[in-house]
């Protein structure tokens, strides 16, 4: 069963697109581009009621990089980490220090 919510937004952004590419070409210099809108909207869709901060994801990295090199399954093991780090470059880029400094030690 779809949410009606997810449902309603779904169409707004199909009428947004579609508006948007008709205005595409009219945009003054300086505006937001329509790959940096949709960037945007995907982040918003993409959006989980239970996430977790940049704080809070750097504060179990540690924890998240040792469950990787030990094979475990982290989406079970720690989903909100992950759904934060598949979503937040930076967070991404710290995490992929880290695991790539303990590997080098391992």
């Amino acid at each position: 069963m779809t949410d009606p919510f997810q449902k309603k937004t779904s169409r707004f952004l199909k009428k947004l697109f579609t508006f948007a590419g008709t205005r595409n070409k009219k945009m003054q210099k300086g505006s937001m581009d329509m790959d940096t809108i949709k960037q945007m909207v995907r982040g918003i869709m993409t959006t989980r009621a239970d996430e977790i901060d940049c704080a809070e994801c750097f504060e179990q990295l540690d924890q998240f990089v040792e469950l990787v090199l030990a094979g475990k399954n982290i989406s079970d093991a720690m989903p909100l980490v992950q759904h934060h780090l598949e979503h937040c470059p930076d967070c991404k880029e710290e995490f992929e220090v880290l695991l790539k400094a303990l590997r080098s030690i391992t």
